[in-house]
C-alpha cells in the first residue's frame, strides 16, 4: 500500500471516531450523521419546537458556534417549509428563542439572504423568499434539501446535472496532459481499491470525492470548476445513493480505473463512455437518467 493510500485510510478512521483528523484530510468535511426524519411539521410557535431548544443546548453540542446553528436551523426550517414564502423574520424574536445576541441574529441573516433564503427591505423588514430566489447550487442549500422533504427531488436533480457535467468533465480531461493530477487521479483510485478491500467506506468515499474534484480541475474549464462543489455535495449528501460510487463496490472502482487509464491514455470518448457507466451503476439512476421526466 502506498504511503498516501495509508496515510488516507488513518486518518479517515481517526475522523470516524470522532477525533479530529490530521493534515489534509481536514479538506475533507464530511456530514457524520443526517438529519433525524420528522413526524410532523415544525412551528415557529410549537413548544417542541427546534427554534425554541436550540438556545438551550449544552456547550458541548455547540460545534458549529452560536452563529452557524442559528444559520443552519433557520436554513433548515425554510428549505423544509416549516418557514413558509413571505413569513416575517423578526430579529428581536428571533434573538429571545434562541437567547443568542442582536448581532447573531443580524449576521445569521445576512448570510442566509447572500444564499437567497431572506430579503430585508427598510420598512418592510427580513421576509422568507419564494422558493425561485434561492442559490439551489449553495452547498449548504443542498445539503438541507437533501436532509428534509425534498430528499428525493435533491437527489434526482443532483444526479441529473451530474450527468450533464461528468461525462464531458471527462473527455475534456483527457486532453491535458498533467502529470501531477494523473498520478494524484490514479492515486484515489488505488486509495479506494484499498478501502474496498477492507470494508472502509469512509476513506473509499473521501477519495472518490477528491478522485472527481481532481477531474474537474484536469478539464481545464473554469465554469466548470466553479461547479465542482455541486458534485462533491451529490457525493457527501445521505439519504440514500445517488450513484454507484457512493458506497464501495467493484463494479464502481471498475469504472473509476477505466476513467483514470482513459485519462492517461488522452482517449477522450473512453473517459466519457466510462463515466457514464458509472453514472449509472445504480439502478435508481437509471430509471431517471438521461429519460426525461413527465411533467
Amino acid at each position: 500500500m502506498s504511503t498516501l493510500a495509508h496515510t488516507m485510510m488513518t486518518a479517515a478512521r481517526t475522523v470516524d471516531s470522532g477525533l479530529a483528523g490530521p493534515g489534509e484530510l481536514d479538506r475533507y468535511p464530511y456530514a457524520e450523521t443526517s438529519a433525524p426524519d420528522r413526524t410532523g411539521p415544525l412551528g415557529w410557535d410549537s413548544p417542541e419546537s427546534e427554534l425554541g431548544r436550540v438556545g438551550r443546548r449544552s456547550a458541548g453540542n455547540r460545534g458549529r458556534g452560536l452563529h452557524g446553528q442559528l444559520v443552519q436551523q433557520l436554513g433548515q426550517m425554510i428549505v423544509s417549509g416549516d418557514l413558509g414564502a413571505d413569513r416575517p423574520l423578526v430579529p428581536e424574536e428571533i434573538g429571545q428563542r434562541f437567547e443568542v445576541s442582536r448581532t447573531v441574529v443580524r449576521e445569521s441573516l445576512r448570510v442566509l439572504e447572500a444564499k437567497g433564503l431572506v430579503s430585508a427591505r427598510p420598512n418592510v423588514g427580513t421576509r422568507v423568499r419564494p422558493v425561485s430566489d434561492w442559490n439551489l447550487l449553495d452547498p449548504d442549500i443542498i445539503e438541507w434539501r437533501a436532509f428534509g422533504p425534498q430528499r428525493d427531488d435533491q437527489r434526482r436533480e443532483l444526479a441529473e446535472l451530474r450527468w450533464t457535467i461528468e461525462p464531458l468533465t471527462a473527455r475534456l480531461a483527457a486532453g491535458h496532459g498533467r502529470e501531477d493530477v494523473q498520478q494524484r487521479i490514479n492515486d484515489m483510485v488505488e486509495i479506494m481499491g484499498h478501502a474496498l478491500a477492507q470494508g472502509d467506506s469512509l476513506t473509499f468515499s473521501r477519495a472518490d470525492a477528491e478522485f472527481h474534484s481532481l477531474l474537474i480541475q484536469l478539464a481545464g474549464n473554469r465554469m466548470l470548476e466553479h461547479l465542482s462543489g455541486i458534485v462533491s455535495c451529490a457525493l457527501q449528501v445521505s439519504g440514500g445513493p445517488i450513484v454507484g460510487c457512493d458506497r464501495p463496490t467493484d463494479a464502481s472502482l471498475s469504472h473509476h480505473a477505466r476513467i483514470a487509464d482513459a485519462l492517461a491514455a488522452g482517449d477522450g470518448s473512453g473517459a466519457e463512455s466510462a463515466m457514464r457507466q458509472l453514472l449509472t451503476v445504480h439502478p435508481e439512476v437509471e430509471r431517471v437518467v438521461p429519460a426525461p421526466r413527465e411533467h
